[in-house]
């Protein structure tokens, strides 16, 4: 593969639902283009983007791969992002280094909410869109809906710049409006023009005059000819669309079907010629100075990458996605990570034809392509110019919204999960993997149960570690509801000196603290260097309540009598008749099971508040309020943290995945008491099989 300028790159995001053809389109384009021999089947596993093994297994795309295809002169990098909502943090990385986006739609069915979404990151982005309305092969493929849905759900910019050529009920060719041609298909990879289809030509009537209003609307000199003319000449027809779907005025949609001739192709004529190149200006933070610089999208300009994906091959070793922001990357350079503070040696430089590693003499700006065994480098990193270091700001990935508990299958292998997990949360900056401080559970938190299923199951392939997953425990609270006045009194002899401690104790409950210590003790009935021994007790103690064994929040403690034995006390022994008040005053206090609650903020469109609200009161929640949004309403609540485990599945499912929560732990509050004695005897029944 040659080398190309920025001028002559294109940087394409193809977006979409999940199952509505996007890996097949692009298997489509390779064939179309040469770039492979036959077509192969996400549903068997044999596409080139779907070469992962659990892409295969599971017949859908897990990663975002890279397709670069030459074509009339210029390079289209295409990134196949996953459609599965669970692989979220995909597309935000994908779309950090794209210019433009392919939004697929099918034909046999409504508008998605997946095509919904990719058009919401467009907008947040400022990127440029096409719709490809794909499947025109398939029976019930109804071009019209899907364009009437899209024009009433996104606006009258929405503008077809092709029209299927339907005979018989089969997709035989298409007409080029911009063209005033029409198309038919002539075995796998030709056409033949055709007369105008004439139950078409009112249409495409009517369609040219929108397409020529939306071309005069993106220029000022062509609005004034087309108002004083009524009329553009195709060359300016041409320009003020290309003007208007750079600017993100106009979104053309064409149509085809990866499995019938060459009717892909015109998709890659439209991105050559209509959509943006890598251009403009980049701030960025110079490491020496640490003020705001710009680098310029030009091979003249120093050099500065930066990474968006991070991968682990078994055989190739870490292996970096890139794009070039700036400058030129060959293999002489030996960039300097501004991240990690490290400077970093190149071997060679790749481009990615799904698995197929292409090399390449040289990256010139604007260009995507891959490097492997940087030691020091990860997604979100910059690499620059050592003379001149500088650092983009990071992607700013979405926070999990599920978690898990995970163990090894197998006694012995808990550290080789743990090392396995850490490997694979360099790859996904959504997949987050730690200890509880308090449950001492190993969790793993991810965007849905898809997604920890695949980190499950890479678990295995790559690293030859079987894990299993389990409900993490929450991490419960106990307190006291009511005040005593307990003895602690600890006497043995066993021969020699004796052991000796007493003290009384009042334990009272208080809100807002966890624990409070006050020594009253008078007379010196306990000398004082006793006390800070009976203290350090009762602060150990609270570690573990008398119900269930959950720390104990809320008590103060005052020691205000006891007696000693001058030669039998000591610190031991006041600590251990600690212990024994504490336990005895727990259990004569009330003591009750607390557990956390969440606030949660969750935003659904409108037509979904009826069902979100009637769940929450079914999870026990308390709405505090509603808010307009731009997205709908934004519905706050209090709900125990335990009715929330599988909210993020449940949610997506009720909103059909329109829905979007955040959710943090307040309090704690105490719990209902049949709800409660569950987790006491699930506790006692742990503590019974431990012993």
């Amino acid at each position: 593969m040659k080398e190309y300028k920025a001028e002559q790159i294109r940087n394409i995001a193809l977006l979409g639902h999940a199952g509505k053809g996007k890996t097949t389109l692009i298997e489509g384009l390779l064939y179309s283009t040469g770039l492979i021999d036959r077509m192969g089947k996400t549903e068997e596993g044999t596409t080139a983007m779907d070469f992962d093994p659990e892409e295969q297994k599971r017949g859908i795309s897990i990663s975002t791969s890279l397709a670069p295809i030459e074509w009339k002169g210029n390079k289209v990098n295409l990134l196949d992002i996953p459609g599965y909502f669970d692989m979220v943090g995909e597309m935000v990385g994908a779309m950090r280094v794209v210019d433009s986006a392919i939004i697929v739609c099918s034909a046999t069915s409504g508008m998605s909410v997946g095509a919904e979404k990719a058009f919401a990151q467009c907008e947040k982005n400022g990127l440029a869109r096409v719709v490809f309305i794909t499947k025109m092969d398939r029976e019930n493929a109804n071009f019209d809906k899907i364009l009437k849905d899209l024009q009433n759900k996104f606006g009258s910019n929405v503008i077809p710049l092709q029209l299927p050529i339907m005979k018989g009920g089969t997709f035989a060719g298409y007409v080029d409006i911009l063209k005033h041609k029409a198309y038919e298909f002539k075995g796998a990879k030709e056409t033949t023009e055709v007369p105008m289809p004439e139950e078409l030509e009112l249409e495409i009537d009517a369609l040219r005059e929108s397409i020529m209003e939306a071309a005069a609307s993106a220029d000022e000199a062509l609005m004034e000819k087309f108002f004083n003319e009524g009329e553009l000449s195709h060359e300016e027809l041409l320009k003020g669309i290309k003007q208007g779907v750079r600017g993100g005025e106009v979104i053309p949609v064409l149509c085809g079907s990866a499995l019938v001739g060459p009717s892909v192709t015109p998709l890659l004529d439209l991105a050559s010629d209509m959509l943006p190149a890598p251009a403009g200006e980049h701030k960025c933070i110079s490491v020496k100075t640490d003020a705001e610089v710009v680098r310029q999208t030009s091979d003249t300009d120093k050099f500065s990458a930066f990474v968006f994906k991070t991968m682990a091959d078994n055989f190739v070793g870490k292996i970096s996605l890139i794009k070039v922001i700036s400058g030129v990357l060959t293999d002489s350079i030996q960039p300097y990570n501004a991240t990690s503070e490290k400077t970093e040696k190149l071997n060679k430089i790749y481009t990615m034809l799904g698995k197929k590693q292409i090399e390449l003499p040289a990256l010139h700006a604007g260009d995507i392509g891959m490097v492997a065994k940087l030691a020091a480098t990860n997604t979100s990193d910059t690499l620059s110019d050592p003379a001149d270091p500088v650092k983009y700001v990071p992607i700013v990935f979405p926070e999990p919204v599920l978690s898990f508990a995970i163990a090894a299958e197998k006694q012995g292998e808990e550290d080789k999960v743990f090392s396995g997990l850490n490997r694979l949360a360099e790859e996904d900056p959504t997949f987050k993997v730690g200890k509880h401080a308090e449950t001492k559970e190993t969790l793993i938190s991810g965007q849905g149960e898809m997604h920890l299923d695949v980190i499950v199951s890479r678990l295995k392939a790559k690293f030859g570690v079987k894990a299993k997953l389990s409900d993490p425990r929450l991490p419960y609270r106990e307190t006291i509801r009511k005040k005593v006045e307990v003895q602690g009194r600890h006497k043995k002899q066993s021969g020699g000196h004796g052991q000796f401690g007493d003290c009384w104790v009042r334990f009272e409950p208080v809100s807002g603290i966890d624990f409070e210590f006050r020594d009253e003790v008078v007379g010196g009935v306990i000398p004082k260097n006793f006390i800070p021994a009976i203290e350090k007790g009762l602060r150990e103690s609270i570690a573990k309540g008398v119900l269930a064994g959950y720390p104990v929040v809320g008590v103060r403690a005052t020691v205000y009598d006891g007696s000693y034995h001058p030669v039998d006390s000591s610190e031991q022994a006041f600590k251990t008749a600690a212990h024994l008040a504490f336990r005895k005053g727990c259990q004569e206090a009330g003591p009750a099971l607390l557990e956390p609650i969440v606030q949660v903020d969750i935003v659904v469109p409108d037509e979904y508040m009826g069902d979100v609200i009637g769940d929450l009161n079914r999870r026990r929640g308390r709405i505090l309020g509603m808010t307009p949004v731009a997205e709908g309403q934004q519905v706050s609540a209090e709900v125990p943290e335990a009715e929330m485990f599988k909210y993020a599945t449940d949610l997506r499912s009720m909103t059909q995945a329109r829905g979007t929560f955040h959710m943090e732990v307040i309090r704690y509050d105490e719990m209902p008491a049949n709800m409660a004695q569950k987790i006491i005897d699930a506790a006692q029944k742990d503590e019974e099989e431990d012993e």
